[in-house]
C-alpha cells in the first residue's frame, strides 16, 4: 500500500507506524497530521477515499469525525469566555433559563464543559430528523431531570452534548454554533473543518463505516472487560441510553446528517484541519493563535476523574477535553484533546508543542482509545526520543 505525503527529518516512525496500520491493523482510508511548535512536520494519507470503496484517498479527503468535534465546540466556549461574553462559574440557566426546569437551576457552564451536567440520556430519544432541529434539541435537553445532582459526579455526555454546547453559544452570540465555528475558528485558520457541512464541500467526504479489527497472528480480539460489555448490552444502563439519545442510529453517510450542526457527533474535518486547530489552541499558526496561555491551563486543569458513569471506565476530562489517561492515552501527562468514537484523535501537547490529527474511514468499536490512533502516538513519541 503506498503512503502519500512527507514527513519531516527525525519524523520517520510515523510514517513506518502509518504504514503498518495497513499492513496489520486492517486500515482501509486515512489520514494523520502533525505540528510542532505552530510547522507542519507530518502529513500522510492512503488507502481508499470510501471504506466501501476503490477510488484513492487524496489530498484533503476529509472525514467524519464522530466525538473528536466536542474539543472544537469546547473550543468555541472557551474562547466566549476568554472575550468576556460568557462566564464559566455562571449558572446555564443564567443564559438560558428553560435550563432549570427539574432542579437544574445551580448547573454551572464548567459542569458542562466537565460532563458533570447530569444529562447524558434523553428519557424520550430524538430521531436523527429531530436531532438536527436545534430547537426540538434544545428543548428536550431542558425540559429532561438530570440523572445525578448536577456538579457532584461526571458521565460522557455522548450526544446530549450537542444541545447544551449548541444553545449555550446560541443564547450568547445569536448565531448558530456550526456558524460561529465557521467565523471564529475554521475560517482565520483556513480550516478543513466543519460542524454543519456545507453542500459545496460535500464531494471532498468519503464514506465511512464499521470495520472489523484483525486478530493478532491468530490470536484472539481483545474482549471489553464484564462490567463494559454488560453496561453496553443493558438498554436501561446509562451507557446505552447515552449513547442512543438519538435513535435509531443516523446514517453518517447521509448529506443531511452531515449538514445537521451536531457538535457531540458529526463534525467533518482532515486529518490536518484537527491537528491545525490544536496546534493554534497552544501557539500561533501562521500568525493565528486561538487561546492565551492562561486558558490553556483551565483546559488542561482536572475538573472531572474517576469512575465514568456512562463510559463504565476512568476517565479525566477538563473544561472540553479529555485529559491523558488509562482510558485515554495521549503523548504525556500534558497533553488535551478528544477521540472520536472507533477511530478519530486531535490533541495538543503543550510541553512538546506537538499537535496532532487523525481521520479514519474505517470504524471499529473501540470508544477512546483506538489501536491505529495508539500505534501513531506511539511513533510521535519515539520521533521526539521519548
Amino acid at each position: 500500500m503506498d503512503v502519500n505525503g512527507t514527513v519531516a527529518e527525525g519524523f520517520e516512525p510515523v510514517r513506518d507506524a502509518f504504514a503498518r496500520n495497513f499492513e496489520t491493523l486492517g486500515e482501509r482510508g486515512a489520514a494523520v497530521a502533525v505540528y510542532r511548535d505552530g510547522r507542519k512536520v507530518v502529513d500522510l494519507w492512503g488507502g481508499t477515499r470510501d471504506v466501501d470503496g476503490t477510488a484513492g484517498w487524496e489530498r484533503g479527503t476529509a472525514q467524519i469525525v464522530r466525538s473528536a468535534t466536542k474539543g472544537v465546540a469546547a473550543a468555541a466556549l472557551l474562547m466566549l469566555a476568554e472575550r468576556g461574553e460568557l462566564d464559566l462559574d455562571a449558572p446555564v440557566s443564567h443564559y438560558w433559563p428553560e435550563f432549570k426546569a427539574q432542579h437544574k437551576e445551580r448547573t454551572l457552564v464548567s459542569h458542562v464543559l466537565s460532563h458533570r451536567a447530569g444529562v447524558p440520556v434523553l428519557d424520550r430519544p430524538l430521531t436523527p430528523a429531530e436531532a438536527a432541529d436545534p430547537d426540538l434539541g434544545a428543548a428536550a435537553v431542558a425540559a429532561q431531570a438530570p440523572a445525578w445532582e448536577p456538579g457532584t459526579d461526571h458521565g460522557y455526555h455522548a450526544q446530549t452534548y450537542s444541545w447544551l454546547t449548541g444553545e449555550l453559544v446560541r443564547r450568547v452570540t445569536g448565531r448558530g454554533i456550526g456558524e460561529w465555528i465557521a467565523a471564529e475558528i475554521a475560517g482565520p485558520l483556513g480550516l478543513d473543518l466543519w460542524v454543519g457541512l456545507p453542500a459545496a464541500q460535500a464531494h471532498r467526504v468519503g464514506r465511512a463505516g464499521q470495520t472489523e479489527a484483525p486478530a493478532a497472528d491468530g490470536a484472539l480480539r481483545t474482549r471489553p472487560k464484564r462490567a463494559i460489555a454488560q453496561a453496553y448490552a443493558d438498554p436501561s444502563s446509562l451507557t446505552r441510553r447515552a449513547f442512543a439519545a438519538i435513535t435509531p442510529l443516523p446514517d453518517e453517510n447521509d448529506p443531511g446528517y452531515r449538514a445537521a450542526v451536531l457538535p457531540a457527533s458529526n463534525g467533518i474535518a482532515t486529518a490536518d484541519g484537527l491537528a491545525r486547530f490544536y496546534a493554534a489552541l497552544t501557539g500561533e499558526v501562521d500568525g493565528v493563535r486561538l487561546w492565551r496561555p492562561e486558558t490553556v491551563g483551565a483546559a488542561r486543569t482536572e475538573r472531572s476523574a474517576g469512575p465514568d458513569r456512562v463510559l463504565v471506565v476512568n476517565t479525566r476530562f477538563g473544561l472540553g477535553c479529555m485529559l491523558h489517561g488509562s482510558a485515554s492515552p495521549l503523548l504525556s501527562p500534558s497533553s488535551f484533546g478528544h477521540p472520536g468514537r472507533g477511530g478519530p484523535l486531535g490533541f495538543a501537547d503543550p510541553e512538546s508543542g506537538i499537535a496532532f490529527g487523525y481521520v479514519t474511514n474505517g470504524y471499529r468499536t473501540s470508544v477512546t482509545a483506538d489501536p491505529r490512533a495508539q500505534a501513531l502516538v506511539r511513533a510521535v513519541r519515539t520521533a521526539l526520543g521519548n
